[in-house]
């Protein structure tokens, strides 16, 4: 009799110890399952732009695994872009879509709002990428140590041309006005007298210039460009050296 207790009571701790390593998996399994959320590292960019061919085809060739950028050729200037540019990002953010940033893209050409849509972009805390006098400035300055001085737009094509043409390129000012893919290999290429990249020469060339003239209104300042800003936040940056 006391044998028969003694076993049923072996029996009943194997099976107590039975469950217990059995809770003990069940509570391990939601720590192998439901990992804290990690945060996403991805950075989105929404770019409105004044130009439907121009600037959208050439913002479109940027391609990044951590920025995720959504271009908007608009075919709208100035103040009305900038409205423009508001309700996009509220009809967006109704959808469930957030940005980390918001860019206005807009050239002075003749217009008279020029500094008061630059403002309103403010108001708005929508980034400005502003070229006076076009957006075209801004690839000349890949390709030209331009130091600011004024230079008609009605001169950028021929100018682009004199350049992208001994390169086996073509840009179609008075057309399609579309930055292609050659294009745009050659303003990302190296340049063969500096031995640097062409978008770090004219990142350069544009903020030198945008400092001198800094003080000065923007409808006044020419030539000047701020795309490089823009430029600066969807090209990652290269990891910096770990040497000793």
């Amino acid at each position: 009799m006391v044998t028969k207790n003694k076993q049923e009571v072996e029996r009943k701790k194997r099976e107590e110890a039975q469950k217990a390593l059995k809770r003990n998996k069940r509570a391990q399994e939601p720590e192998l399952t439901r990992r804290a959320p990690v945060l996403s590292t991805i950075k989105h960019i929404l770019i409105v732009c004044e130009g439907k061919n121009t600037e959208k085809s050439y913002f479109d060739l940027f391609h990044s695994s951590n920025i995720d950028v959504q271009t908007v050729g608009l075919g709208d200037h100035t103040v009305p872009l900038v409205k423009a540019t508001l309700k996009i990002k509220q009809e967006k953010e109704v959808k469930g879509k957030k940005y980390d940033q918001v860019w206005c893209v807009f050239d002075k050409d003749d217009y008279k709002d020029f500094d008061q849509a630059i403002e309103l972009a403010k108001k708005y805390k929508f980034k400005v990428a502003y070229s006076n006098q076009a957006f075209e400035y801004w690839l000349l300055l890949h390709l030209n140590d331009h130091q600011g001085g004024q230079y008609n737009r009605s001169d950028y094509g021929e100018k682009l041309n004199s350049y992208l043409n001994p390169l086996d390129a073509h840009y179609d000012y008075e057309g399609s006005k579309i930055i292609d893919e050659k294009i745009f290999e050659i303003l990302q290429s190296i340049d063969p007298v500096t031995q640097e990249k062409r978008q770090d020469l004219a990142i350069k060339r544009a903020k030198k210039i945008y400092l001198a003239k800094k003080y000065e209104k923007p409808s006044q300042a020419e030539s000047v460009t701020t795309v490089y800003q823009l430029i600066e936040q969807i090209v990652p940056k290269p990891p910096k050296n770990s040497c000793c």
